[in-house]
Formats: structure tokens, C-alpha cells, sequence
């Protein structure tokens, strides 16, 4: 065979059969019991890649296998020659199959190199497999080459190249230093996809001596690696600033060629200084964005899955501050031949007729070639029922034994696609693989899938039918697909049952029966909720499921998305999960899972564990919308709601809410239809007729409503005649003549159909005659003409519609229109009670004078004139009106005004008007009390009287008797004195009141009286002035004598005021008087005032502070504490009353705080202080004699001697220029130097020579050995400090002894 093409695998792994009488084709089954015994031609299933490289360390694989009936075997050719695998020992092709094993270990590799290609044959045909190229990996040495180092000055470009060697595959590159570190790539510095490494410009830092380019090899996994390159950048003469241009791609243009289906890589890499920012675009079109990735700072643009439409003009633009550089790339698209419809295996019965299809595309145009069973089908035997046009291949009347494989390959110069399709020739009555009697089980409102898998060859025609009886047709809710499986869209429960399904050829018949079972969902009706537990707790989730009964339910409880920890505190219930004893790692997601053998619900909610104390607030929320609405047991006029209640919210559900929606009538408008308790979640809805329902739940707790759950499906009832009539029917006139029946309309959901309309029925009550009626349409009132004055009708409205009349009218009574009255009340009387009230009586008018509804009687009356007044001053005032309602004769008139002359009239009223007055009656009222005189003054206070002025009352009410006077004296408590009485004439207005206290204030009371008696009263307050009038005087202190007084005695002064006139009226002040003690300043005054609040005010003298004030009130004297010495203060005595505007102050008074004079004592003729100066004495006495005794004890020890050799190294000399000691260390005791002086701050220093054993320890650690000598010569401090012992440190000198007390 000629195989000038390489070839590619064949797509048909999976046998089809060809069921129509051309194209139509169907699945070979796989059922090993049907395919035993049915011939096939074979079928490559698996071959290697076109392309196998190999590794030379491992065996070379080439796979081949094939599947056929009988079995293929196999042969291979290598570069278009047989290979005979056989005498070659190195290679293996295992048994069963074509697949050949290559061991190469000694061997030169090389020599397994080449095309080869496998051929699997059986008695029906001959399959081939693709060329398989084999070659073997290479990774080969760099070619040694010695790089010159490179200099350049700092800013200009620099491109360091590559050139690794040509690989197989190609290699990996990158760049590394000595320290194997990847060197860092950024705007300016970037590798191309070449290798190279480019330098948009060069800085300082790019100076190193290891530029190093290594090279990856995949398939050997070996790194070669160039020599170093050494870069120096100079930076004596930098180069400037410079516009982009490109370093890759050269020129102002290039082109790229790309295949269809592989990757684009366009690359721009330019230089310039500041570095250039790298953007792309395409000219007359847009950047594919899903398969567009930009790479290497975006100087690499790549575009995955190449198609046609990626052609053009792509524009590299580089751009920096001094200007801009751009680059077009043409990308030219081509393709290698890429499969539009591959041939497909055909299974043909004697005389059909197929066809075979070899679609292709690609650019250029692919070329096509046939072959059967691997030869060219020009050069294989003739054969007249075959034709071939280009890409199809027909066979006609195909007969048996003309079995073959037929091969298409498609080829241009970018590559070739091969592909094997079999056509068998098979005679074969219907089986139906489909097992008899299987029962489907499908979920509710979900689909249902009845196979009936058949084979035969011509292919059987299925058909099915329903319960061996009804014939089922392709149409809703059935699809019979070609396969002949039985789809039901939407399984109700009304599908179950037995179906037959039958399949047919001209070679026999065969049946099929299986069975259908629509089950009820399950769902999760209360989910588990989430939870805060409090740690030692129980936690408890619910999870309460419907399912249908006849399915065995299982429920899982996972923890998140795991099993339950095995722990007896996790307690699984039929519905329930319950922790106990709740810890920490509790804590996490709970799910539960309820499994059926159709379908599941799950669902999860989270445990949250706190600690114990302090227990977290329970957060309370509206519940969540209830969810998944269904509608069952439909009927005309009702249905069954079914929804899952949502999240609670730590709120327990109080009940559910249902409401519809009429789409048909009034869109848009939900309507609450009625509630369900808490707990369910079922609702049987009575419905009406002639509507569209839609229906949604709100669940409510107590925090609120949810939220509306989504509608259900739609739900619509058929017209009927409406159920009700029109309510609120009335009738009522509003004319003389006429009768006006109203009612309310029923609105679309109450007209249960079309065509509504209302039939109207009148007839006058308890009269003898028929009904008179009208049929009316689009409103809701009706007037009916002619009709007597204010006569009762009986009225009716029927509701009607196209299909039928409401049901019968209830009857209403309503009545024609009212007129005029005609009659006026007679008979009217008056009774006067008191002065202020008066009784009507009248008789009624006749019922048919009413000439309507009777509302009641108007009496309309006014006063004329008092009966004091004269009839020439007679004023009418405004008339009164008052309603009697219903059917009265008499009322009572309130509120008259005393001694007055009335009219009145009275007038019948009905719904429409009011009839003529009745004939006037006049009436009078007998005298009152007057009212209170209009003012009472004072008009003149003297020392012991007061004399008053009124005036009459304004309404006297009667005819003027007199006045009655009462006064009674108030004291400075507030205690009111006797009353005392007198009585005036009526033409008396003024009176001087005698014999009145001083300064005292009266309460006065005055009324008039007729008689009736007396009226109310009017009263007044007033004070008599006082009998002596006094100044309020300025009064200093402290300028005093030389001496201080006693501190007990008090400093008093009298003030000496000059006389003025005391104001006839109000509160006043009388004498102030101050005095100083050291507590402070005493203050008394005289005050004459009542009902105020009085205070002392006081202030340092000249300042500008506010004024500070003490609440006195009911005394007469009172203390300033707090004053400081030596100080001035200015003093007032104030009064005020929240209820009357005037303020009353006296004078003020400068009062001085004398100073205190300085308490020094002589401390030295103090007994204490004497004392205390012997007692120290003593001491220092006692200090003076243990020191002494000390200090002869001790002797000159060799110590001392060594002490003396070895001079402190810290005692430094003295200066001999000025005298002074140098410095000394302040780290031990600080010893003197000899001959020094005791210094200022009272510590003596011992001389070097006063040597002691406390100085090495005695007292301390220091031992003696048995020789007597001291063992701790220098093992202790030599110094001890001050605080262990001043005693043996100290010099015995008075002063210091007397220091330390200080």
C-alpha cells in the first residue's frame, strides 16, 4: 500500500447501526450475550501519537489494539515496507493484541527510529492505524565558544544571546547566576521567547560577571548550561534620555503564521530611556478577552484555541515620556485538516442502502482520498453497488458478504486526518435488550425515562402502549426518541402503571413489558435551625421529612460533611439529632440527609458553643419565606396548599398567612385568603369560580412577618353564575317623586363568570301588585320616577352572568323622597323654673303633615330685653336653637339670663326641610344673684386705714340690694386675724376702713346682692404703711484698735441713719445691724414684708465677681461663715417673690473681717525642746565612751602592714599646684586621705593609722587559726559600708554624733 499521507485514529470506538434506509444510525449494543455470534469487522481502539519520541533509557511502546468478531490479527509496517516482528528478537508483540514492545537496552537506539503503522485483519476487513512517527529524545552538548566581555555605558540597550542547541523536544530556557539564582526579570530586563535576555537600557546594577544561560532538556531531564557572560556598565558618559524602539521585532512590520486550534505568541520587546510601557490592540477589530493572557510585563501576548477569526493586524505600541514607537504584526491563519463529520459505522440490511461521510475543513482546502481495507478504492476489486463523489461514499443494495472497512483521509501541507468506518452486512430479526418486566420508579413532577433498547438489522420500528390497551403517539406529555425509549416530560401519579413497548422488522416481531411508579417527593418540612449552645448544654436539631410511604427512608446526620464523632452524647433520632453535655469541639456544621432509593433532601444548619457564663442574648428574628408552594387534589372549587415552613429564627412560627392574587381580575393585588396555625403546613383553599389564582405564604412569629414565600403555579377555575348578590342595597329619594336604589357592586372575583349584570325588582309596600324590575350592567344605582311623597317600597337586586342567576334577593325597604313639611307645632307653652331655666310643652303635627321622615322640633328663642330695662332700650340679641329629636312635645331651654324677657317659636323638622314657625311666645325670668362688682381698689393707705372704691356688677341679674364688705388682717406667718363684716346701700361705691394696725397687711372681700342674695365676690390685699420710717445704712469695721479684741468678743457697731419716707406700699426693711466673731459675720434686719423669699447677698469689696446669696427666709438674723480674714466685704439683704415682679434691696453694709495675728512661740523656753536636747546629749555621751574602748582593743595587725603596702589605688594624690584633693572613687566607704578635713556635710573620715579589727571583719566571717593569726585577711570587704556599722567607721567627734540626728 501507498501511504503517501500520514493518517490519524479512527473516532469510531463505538459501533453504530445505520436505521433507516440511509443515514439513520443506531448504537450496536454491547451486551455480550447479543453480540456472540454477530460477525463485525475490526476496529482500532487504541494507537500511539502521530509524533513518539522516545526515551532512550526505557523500552519503546508502540500501541495497537483492535476489537473484531472473529478477532483481528495483526502486521506492521516500518517506512512503508512489512516489518517482521518475529525475527527480530529485541522486539515483542503481545498476544491478543498489536502492540509492540521494543527493548533497546544495548542497542544503538537509532535504529528503532522511523514510520511505522499497524494493520488489524479479519475475515470482514481490514483496519489501519495512523503513521506513528518514531524518534528518540535528544539533549545535546553547548558547542564550547568563548564570550568576550561586554562594556557599555550606562542607558543604552544591550541584548545578551542564547543560541542553545537544537533539541528533542525543544528546550526549556532561563537564566541564572553563579549561585544558581534566577535572575530577576522586569519592564526593563525580559527574556524573549528565543532565549535572549534584553536590556531595555542598562544601569549600575546590571554589572555582574555571571550571566548564564541554561538550557532544559523535558524528556531527559538534563540542564546544560552556556558560559558565564561578564556585563560592566560604565558610568562616565551615560547615554540620554531617548524615544522607544524595538528590539524585537526589527522593522515597522512582520508577519506570523498560526494554525487553527494552537497558541498565537506575538512578542515585542523595545529599548528607550525612561523604559518603555508595552500596549496592544488590533486594528478593525477587538482583543479576544476569554482567551487573551499577556506575559513578561506584557511584551508577550498570547491567544489560546486559534480560530479563523484572529487573523489581522495586531499594533505593538511602546511608549515613554518622549515620545511613542509602534510595531504591526499580520497574523496569518492556516489550518490543518480538522474534522467537520467523520465517517460513521454502518450496519446495513441485504438491499438497503448507506452512506458514508467524510466532512473536512481546512486551509488550504485538505485533499481527500478512500481506501478499502488499507488499498486505495481505485485499485480494489470493482464493485457496481459502491459510487464515490469526493467526500461520500454510497453503497446501494448492499448484499451479503460485501462487508468492509473503508478509510478516509484528508490531508493539505500542514498535516492529514485519517479516520476507519466499517460497513457490515447483517440479517437479523428485533431482540429487545431492555430486561422484561423492570419497574421504573420516578419522583413526582419529574422525568421518566422507559427504555426499550432493541437490536435488529433492517432496525425495528418501536411502538408502546399503556396498560396493553392505549396506543401512546409522540406528542405532550409523551416523546418516543429513536432509540424507542418512552420519555414523560412531567410524571404525575395518574402515569403509573404497565406499558408495552413492541419492536418490529420484516424479519419478526418482538414485546416488552415494564412498569411505572410515580412516587411523592421527599422533602424536609422543618429544617435544623442554627444554634447557640452554651457549653455543658444539650443542643437538638430537628429535621422532620415527608415521603412517600412506600419508600423506605434512611437519615443521615453528618458533621461537617463527616461522620459523627462515635460518642454516646450524640443521640439520633427518627427526626432529631440531640447532643448532650455540649464541649467545644462540638462546634461545626450539622447535615442532615434523608435518603430514599429515588431521591434525597438535605439540609444543614451550624452549632455555636460559648462558654457558660455570661449567657449570650438570643437574637430574635422574623421567620425566613416558606418555600416549595404545591398545589394538590384539585377540583372546581377547592385545593390543597403544601408548603416547608423556613428558619424560625429562634421565634416559634405563630401561624402562616395564605394569600392569591387574581391574575384575571385585578393583577398585581394580593389578597389575604386565611390562616393556618403554626404548626401545619397544609391549607384546603375554598375557591371561586372564573379565577386565576396564584397563591404565596407569609409565616409569622412574634418579632413579625417573613417575607412572601415565591408564588405557586398558576391555578385557574371555570366559570359559573355567581354565588352572591349586590350588598348593601338601599333605597332612599332624593326628589319628591322618585326612589333611588343603590347597592354595592360584586367586583370580578365575585362574578364567578362573564356578563355580569344586576336585575332590579321594586314594588310599594303593602300594596297588592307585581314586582317591577330592569336589568342593568356597570352600575351600582338605579332611579325609579313617578312615585308618591315618602312611601315604603320593597326593593331586590339579583346578580347575573352568562352562565346563570345568583341566588335569590333578600328583600330591602326603602323609601321614595321627602317633601316640605306643612304644619307647624300649636299649643306652646312655657314654664319657668328658676331664673335660669325654662320648660316648652307643644302639641305634634299629624303624621301625614310631615310629608317625610320625622327628625324632631326646633325651638328657636332670644332674649329681647332685661326686665330693668325700658322697651326704647331694648336691644334683640342673637337667636338660640335647640333639636328635640324624634316625636317629642316638650324640652327644657338651660342657661337664660336672669330677670330677662324671652320669645320663642318652634318648628318641625323631616330628612328634607323644616315646616313653618309656630305662633311667637313671650316669657320672663325672675331675678338672680348679680354677678361680682366689676373692680375693687384701694385708693389711699394710712398708718391705720385704707380706704376702697368698687363698682356694680355688670350683671346685675335683678334689682341691686346693696354690698357686703369682709377685711381680716394677715401677721408675718401668714396667720389670718378675725373677719370683720360691714354692709353698704346699693348706691354706695367707696369707704375709708379705720382703726387698722400699722405695717400690716389686709384681705379684703366684697359682693353685691339682690334679693336673691348675695353673688360672687371680689377680692383684694393691701397694707397700711408704717408708723416710723427708717434708712438702711452703709456701716465699716476693722478700723478698729491697735490691739486685737478677744476672739470671743463680737464687734458691734450701731449705725446712725438719717430719716426718709417709707414707700406708703409693699414689703420694707428696717435696721441693719453687723458684728464679727470668728465664725463669722452676724447679720440682723428688720423686715415688714409677706410672701417673699429673702435672702443675704454679700461680696468682696471692689470685686467684680457675681454675688453670692443664703436663703433666710422666716428670720430676722443670720451668720456668714466661711469670710477670709483681712478682707472686706460688701453685705445686702434682698427680697423677692417668684409671683411679683418687684425686688426689694437694702442698702449695703461693708463689713471688714479682721486679720489673725501671727502665733510664734520662743521654742527655746519650751519644756519639750529642753528635753529633747538632754537626751541627745546622753547619747552622744554613751557613743563617745564605746568608741574609745574600741579603739584601744584593736593593735597593729600584719594586715595593717599589707594595707599599707598596697596604698588604695583610688586615693589619688594631692594637686600641688592649687592644693586640692584629686578624685576619689565613690564606690566603697569613703575613706579619707590623711591629713584631710572633716568635710561640710558632717561625715568624719578615719585616719589611715586608725587601724581596727571591724575594718577585716570582726563581727563579720573573719576567723583566727590556732595560731592566733587571722585567717580572712582580705577575704571580707575591707571598708564596710556606713549603714553596717558607723560606730568602728566614724571618728568619735561630737559634731558628727550631733549630725546624725539632724
Amino acid at each position: 500500500m501507498d501511504w503517501n499521507r500520514k493518517w490519524v485514529p479512527g473516532i469510531g470506538a463505538v459501533l453504530l447501526i445505520l436505521f433507516s434506509h440511509m443515514t439513520s444510525a443506531l448504537e450496536v449494543p454491547l451486551d455480550p450475550k447479543v453480540l456472540e455470534g454477530l460477525p463485525q469487522p475490526p476496529t482500532i481502539t487504541l494507537q500511539s501519537p502521530k509524533d513518539y519520541i522516545f526515551d532512550p533509557r526505557e523500552n519503546i511502546v508502540i500501541h495497537c489494539e483492535a476489537k473484531g468478531k472473529p478477532h483481528p490479527s495483526f502486521s506492521w509496517t516500518r517506512n512503508g515496507t512489512h516489518f517482521d516482528v518475529e525475527k527480530d528478537s529485541k522486539v515483542l508483540m503481545k498476544p491478543g493484541s498489536g502492540t509492540l514492545v521494543i527493548d533497546i537496552s544495548g542497542e544503538k537506539a537509532e535504529a528503532y527510529e522511523g514510520t511505522y503503522q499497524c494493520t488489524a485483519h479479519n475475515e470482514h476487513g481490514t483496519a489501519v492505524s495512523n503513521d506513528i512517527v518514531i524518534r528518540q529524545s535528544r539533549s545535546p552538548l553547548w558547542s564550547k565558544e568563548r564570550n568576550e566581555a561586554i562594556t557599555v555605558q550606562m542607558g543604552v540597550s544591550l541584548v545578551l544571546q542564547c543560541r542553545p542547541p537544537a533539541g528533542l523536544p525543544p528546550p526549556v530556557i532561563f537564566w541564572m547566576d553563579n549561585n544558581f539564582q534566577r535572575l530577576p526579570l522586569d519592564e526593563r530586563v525580559s527574556q524573549a521567547l528565543n532565549g535572549d535576555l534584553y536590556f531595555s537600557n542598562v544601569l549600575p546594577e546590571d554589572t555582574r560577571s555571571d550571566y548564564i544561560c541554561y538550557a532544559r532538556f523535558p524528556h531527559t531531564q538534563t540542564i546544560q548550561q552556556k558560559q558565564p557572560i561578564s556585563v560592566t556598565v560604565l558610568e562616565n558618559s551615560p547615554a540620554g534620555e531617548r524615544r522607544p524602539g524595538f528590539m524585537m521585532p526589527l522593522g515597522a512590520s512582520s508577519t506570523k503564521m498560526v494554525l487553527r486550534g494552537e497558541t498565537l505568541e506575538l512578542e515585542c520587546i523595545a529599548d528607550g530611556l525612561p523604559t518603555p510601557q508595552i500596549s496592544w490592540l488590533k486594528d478593525g477589530g477587538e482583543l479576544p478577552s476569554s482567551r487573551i493572557t499577556f506575559h513578561n510585563f506584557k511584551k508577550t501576548l498570547k491567544i489560546s484555541d486559534v480560530n479563523e477569526a484572529d487573523g489581522g493586524d495586531y499594533r505593538c505600541t511602546a511608549k515613554n515620556n518622549l515620545g511613542t514607537a509602534h510595531h504591526i504584526i499580520k497574523v496569518v491563519v492556516k489550518a490543518a485538516p480538522f474534522w467537520v463529520s467523520a465517517p460513521r459505522n454502518l450496519i446495513l440490511a441485504p438491499n438497503e442502502t448507506g452512506i458514508l461521510t467524510c466532512r473536512v475543513s481546512g486551509e488550504p482546502k485538505p485533499k481527500i482520498s478512500w481506501f478499502v481495507n488499507g488499498v486505495p478504492i481505485e485499485n480494489a476489486p470493482e464493485d457496481h453497488s459502491r459510487k464515490v463523489d469526493d467526500d461520500t461514499v454510497i453503497l446501494s443494495n448492499v448484499q451479503p458478504g460485501s462487508s468492509a472497512v473503508y478509510q478516509c483521509n484528508a490531508s493539505n501541507e500542514f498535516g492529514y486526518l485519517m479516520a476507519n468506518a466499517f460497513v457490515s452486512v447483517l440479517a437479523e430479526p428485533p431482540r429487545v435488550l431492555t430486561p422484561s418486566n423492570r419497574v421504573y420508579q420516578v419522583i413526582s413532577n419529574s422525568p421518566a425515562l422507559l427504555h426499550c433498547a432493541s437490536f435488529g438489522s433492517p432496525i425495528p420500528t418501536i411502538t408502546w402502549f399503556k396498560d396493553s390497551q392505549t396506543s401512546i403517539k409522540n406528542g405532550d406529555p409523551y416523546v418516543i426518541h429513536e432509540n424507542g425509549t418512552l420519555e414523560i416530560h412531567v410524571a404525575q401519579p395518574l402515569n403509573s402503571g404497565k406499558y408495552t413497548c413492541i419492536a418490529t422488522n420484516n424479519l419478526g416481531i418482538k414485546e416488552n413489558h415494564v412498569y411505572l411508579e410515580v412516587k411523592e417527593p421527599t422533602r424536609i418540612l422543618r429544617q435544623p435551625e442554627y444554634k447557640v449552645v452554651q457549653k455543658g448544654m444539650s443542643a437538638m436539631f430537628e429535621c422532620k421529612v415527608k415521603h412517600d410511604p412506600s419508600l423506605i427512608p434512611t437519615m443521615i446526620w453528618l458533621k461537617d460533611n463527616g461522620e459523627l464523632p462515635d460518642d454516646e452524647r450524640f443521640d439520633v433520632d427518627t427526626d432529631s439529632l440531640i447532643i448532650k453535655d455540649v464541649r467545644d469541639d462540638d462546634e461545626g456544621t450539622y447535615t442532615c440527609i434523608m435518603n430514599t432509593t429515588l431521591d434525597q433532601d438535605s439540609a444543614s444548619a451550624m452549632l455555636t458553643v460559648v462558654e457558660a457564663t455570661p449567657t449570650p442574648a438570643i437574637v430574635y428574628g422574623k421567620p425566613d419565606p416558606p418555600s416549595d408552594l404545591e398545589l394538590t387534589d384539585q377540583t372546581e372549587r377547592s385545593v390543597q396548599l403544601t408548603w416547608i415552613p423556613g428558619d424560625e429564627h429562634n421565634s416559634p412560627t405563630q401561624n402562616f398567612l395564605i394569600q392569591y392574587e387574581d391574575l384575571l381580575h385585578q393583577p398585581g393585588v394580593w389578597v389575604n385568603l386565611t390562616e393556618v396555625s403554626g404548626t401545619g403546613t397544609t391549607a384546603q383553599l375554598n375557591l371561586s369560580p372564573y379565577v386565576y389564582y396564584s397563591f404565596r405564604v407569609l409565616a409569622k412569629n412574634h418579632v413579625g412577618y417573613s417575607h412572601p414565600s415565591q408564588p405557586s403555579r398558576q391555578y385557574r377555575t371555570n366559570p359559573a353564575a355567581p354565588d352572591e348578590n349586590p350588598s348593601d342595597v338601599q333605597a332612599a329619594g332624593t326628589e319628591p317623586n322618585n326612589l333611588v336604589i343603590s347597592w354595592t357592586s360584586l367586583t370580578g372575583f365575585q362574578a364567578n363568570g362573564p356578563g355580569l349584570e344586576y336585575k332590579v325588582l321594586w314594588r310599594q309596600k303593602d300594596v297588592d301588585q307585581e314586582w317591577s324590575s330592569r336589568t342593568v350592567a356597570n352600575v351600582s344605582q338605579f332611579v325609579v320616577t313617578e312615585t308618591p311623597t315618602y312611601m315604603p317600597y320593597e326593593i331586590k337586586v339579583q346578580a347575573l352572568n352568562d352562565y346563570g342567576n345568583g341566588p335569590e334577593p333578600e328583600v330591602a325597604i326603602g323609601y321614595s323622597g321627602e317633601d316640605t313639611p306643612l304644619s307647624a307645632p300649636e299649643s306652646v307653652q312655657v314654664m319657668v323654673h328658676n331664673s335660669t331655666l325654662a320648660e316648652v310643652h307643644w302639641e305634634p303635627v299629624s303624621y301625614t303633615s310631615v310629608r317625610g321622615k320625622l327628625q324632631g322640633y326646633k325651638v328657636y328663642y332670644h332674649r329681647e330685653r332685661g326686665l330693668h330695662e325700658t322697651e326704647t332700650e331694648e336691644t334683640e340679641q342673637e337667636k338660640q336653637v335647640l333639636t328635640f329629636s324624634g316625636n317629642r312635645t316638650e324640652g327644657r331651654l338651660p342657661g337664660l339670663q336672669p330677670y330677662s324677657l324671652y320669645n320663642l317659636f318652634i318648628r318641625v323638622l323631616n330628612s328634607k326641610d323644616e315646616g313653618p314657625p309656630s305662633p311667637g311666645k313671650k316669657f320672663e325670668t325672675p331675678e338672680g344673684v348679680p354677678g361680682p362688682p366689676a373692680f375693687l381698689n384701694v385708693v389711699n393707705h394710712g398708718l391705720d386705714s385704707l380706704t376702697l372704691e368698687w363698682g356694680a356688677p355688670l350683671s346685675i341679674n335683678g334689682r341691686l340690694a346693696g354690698y357686703t364688705l369682709k377685711y381680716q388682717p394677715v401677721n408675718n406667718t401668714n396667720e389670718l386675724g378675725p373677719v370683720k363684716v360691714m354692709n353698704f346701700l346699693a348706691n354706695e361705691t367707696t369707704i375709708t376702713l379705720g382703726n387698722l394696725n400699722s405695717s400690716m397687711l389686709y384681705k379684703l372681700y366684697l359682693s353685691a346682692k339682690t334679693i336673691k342674695g348675695s353673688g360672687p365676690i371680689a377680692t383684694e390685699e393691701a397694707f397700711t404703711v408704717m408708723d416710723t420710717t427708717r434708712t438702711q445704712p452703709t456701716v465699716e469695721t476693722g478700723k478698729g484698735p491697735t490691739e486685737p479684741p478677744h476672739p470671743t468678743s463680737p464687734i458691734t457697731q450701731s449705725p446712725h441713719p438719717p430719716f426718709h419716707k417709707v414707700p406708703p406700699v409693699g414689703p420694707a426693711f428696717g435696721t441693719v445691724n453687723t458684728s464679727v466673731s470668728e465664725d463669722g459675720a452676724v447679720i440682723n434686719w428688720e423686715y415688714f414684708g409677706h410672701h417673699k423669699n429673702v435672702y443675704v447677698e454679700y461680696i468682696v469689696e471692689n470685686s467684680k465677681e457675681d454675688w453670692k446669696k443664703e436663703l433666710v427666709n422666716g428670720s430676722h438674723s443670720h451668720m456668714i461663715k466661711g469670710l477670709k480674714p483681712g478682707t472686706s466685704y460688701r453685705v445686702r439683704v434682698v427680697a423677692r417673690d417668684p409671683a411679683d415682679p418687684t425686688v426689694h434691696i437694702t442698702d449695703e453694709v461693708l463689713v471688714t473681717v479682721p486679720a489673725v495675728p501671727s502665733r510664734q512661740v520662743d521654742i527655746a523656753t519650751q519644756g519639750w525642746f529642753i528635753g529633747l536636747m538632754c537626751a541627745i546629749a546622753l547619747l552622744i555621751l554613751v557613743l563617745l565612751i564605746v568608741c574609745f574602748i574600741k579603739r584601744n582593743k584593736g593593735g597593729k595587725y600584719p594586715v595593717k602592714e599589707k594595707e599599707d603596702a598596697h596604698q588604695d589605688p583610688e586615693i589619688q594624690p594631692m594637686k600641688e599646684d592649687d592644693g586640692t584633693f584629686g578624685e576619689y572613687s565613690d564606690t566603697e566607704d569613703h575613706k579619707p586621705l590623711k591629713g584631710s578635713r572633716t568635710p561640710s556635710n558632717g561625715t568624719v573620715r578615719r585616719d589611715e593609722s586608725d587601724d581596727s579589727l571591724v575594718d577585716y571583719g570582726e563581727g563579720g566571717d573573719g576567723q583566727f587559726n590556732e595560731d592566733g593569726s587571722f585567717i580572712g585577711q582580705y577575704s571580707g570587704k575591707k571598708e564596710k559600708d556606713t549603714h553596717e556599722g558607723n560606730e568602728s567607721s566614724e571618728a568619735p567627734s561630737p559634731v558628727n554624733a550631733m549630725n546624725s540626728f539632724v
